[in-house]
């Protein structure tokens, strides 16, 4: 269910495509329930209907619209079309976005196909929450075992009512055909004039269909997101789960309250990783890789031994970027996609790279840009120089071979090609060939003006 509008969000984007660790809050609920296979998933959306359905992807899926939104019951009665009569629903919410698919899974064989059963949880504060009224033939009381009987929400239940802890989540996996019965069953007579879901756990009752419980790993699977401090708090919860989960492996995290993976990130042994690292896509680190305080890498393998210094920028986009082992990146270097470097190569302070192959030992130490570049073994690249490689209107190539070295602040006019050993002239401008071995300058003469006055300005 994606219908909601959010208004504590306090936003215009509809609140299921708010983000959490890099993903929309409905992305993690659809990629959850594409991992249990089902054969079809069902999105119910309403506010902001055009821009979900357009962000939203997985195999399967279909969207039914909710308009207006009259409650849970209301949204599921739209669904039950696009449902098979035979097998089983599972029931779950586009703004609770952490629950994991081995507790979906538990779920919905505690259904076994012919029960009703209901993810709950007992919270310390349950406010907000439908309770879990239980009761059995013994007249036990419902907090020592008895037998799931109805839930009752928050705004509708008694003052003894609310002091029951255990909660509904909202999510539950039922058999269809029962649920679609029970959903044309619902009525809206209630404090909210709203058609409620939680309704249909009275009616299995009352037609002998057995109501089970089961219970998530921990209370950050059931929370959902209602307002920014909620979102915030689960990125929190995530962030630091996913960091024990990589400090249990091995990898060493200075503060693991100032880490934040948004994708997938893959370490060899002896990572260590400094505060405030940013990782995005899919990133591998090697064997001994060191990562320093705030930088940002995304969509990136990064080579045994590397270091990569503070306030690193590496963005792979969909190209993807290479580290060779041992290289030194940064601080404040930019690799783009595309670029491919050695082993052993050093690129330095405010040095860009995109789209750019460097080989074994090749250096770029400060304030340069390489783009569209093809450098080859021990180069050393002068500060202040660059590849021209847009001439307006298309891409072009520059070729560097083995053993150059480019002078400061030099301008390479690509196409172009600079042969092995050759030595590039500081401050020359090229757009022709650098023989190989040889020494290249191409700048105008220098000239002193005799007697020259500077400007001053009037009084």
């Amino acid at each position: 269910m994606a219908a909601g509008k959010g208004t504590r969000m306090k936003s215009a984007r509809p609140k299921v495509l708010h983000l959490l660790a890099g993903r929309s809050l409905l992305q993690h609920v659809v990629q959850t329930a594409s991992a249990l296979g089902a054969d079809r998933i069902v999105t119910i959306t309403g506010h902001g209907a055009d821009e979900v359905e357009q962000a939203i992807s997985a195999p399967g899926l279909q969207f039914v619209r909710q308009m207006p939104q009259l409650g849970t019951g209301h949204a599921m009665q739209q669904a039950a079309p696009a449902l098979h009569d035979e097998g089983t629903t599972l029931v779950l919410y586009g703004d609770v976005p952490l629950v994991e698919a081995s507790t979906l899974q538990t779920l919905v064989e505690a259904c076994g196909g012919s029960k009703l059963a209901l993810l709950t949880i007992s919270l310390p504060d349950p406010t907000g929450y439908g309770r879990v009224l239980r009761g059995d033939p013994a007249g036990r009381d419902a907090r020592e075992g008895g037998r799931v009987c109805g839930i009752v929400e928050h705004k509708d239940a008694s003052a003894s009512q609310r002091a029951i802890t255990e909660v509904y989540s909202g999510m539950m996996a039922a058999p269809t055909a029962a649920l679609k019965g029970w959903l044309a069953r619902l009525r809206n007579d209630n404090a909210q004039g709203e058609y409620y879901l939680t309704d249909v756990v009275a009616m299995a009752v009352a037609d002998g269909v057995p109501v089970v419980a089961t219970q998530p790993g921990s209370e950050t699977e059931v929370l959902g997101v209602n307002s920014p401090a909620q979102l915030a708090d689960l990125e929190r919860r995530y962030q630091r789960a996913r960091a024990e989960a990589l400090m249990e492996a091995g990898v060493r995290i200075a503060d693991p309250a100032r880490f934040d993976l948004r994708g997938e990130l893959v370490c060899g042994s002896d990572v260590d990783i400094d505060i405030n690292a940013v990782f995005e896509g899919r990133v591998e680190l090697g064997d001994g890789v060191r990562i320093g305080a705030n930088c940002c890498i995304r969509n990136a393998v990064i080579g045994d031994r590397a270091v990569i210094h503070p306030y690193t920028h590496i963005d792979g986009e969909s190209l993807g970027v290479t580290v060779g082992a041992g290289a030194l990146i940064g601080p404040f270097a930019r690799l783009r996609p595309g670029a491919r470097l050695g082993d052993d190569v050093h690129i330095g302070n405010f040095v860009e790279v995109k789209n750019s192959t460097l080989a074994r030992g090749a250096k770029a130490n400060h304030l340069a840009y390489l783009g569209d570049a093809t450098v080859g073994e021990r180069v050393n690249y002068g500060a202040g120089s660059i590849t021209a490689n847009y001439d307006g209107a298309n891409k072009h190539r520059t070729v560097i071979g083995n053993d150059v070295h480019v002078g400061s602040n030099c301008v390479l006019v690509a196409p172009i090609s600079l042969g092995d050993g050759a030595t590039i002239g500081g401050g020359s401008t090229l757009n022709k060939n650098a023989p190989a071995g040889q020494l290249t300058v191409a700048r105008a003469k220098q000239v002193t003006i005799p007697g020259w006055v500077r400007p001053m300005k009037k009084k």
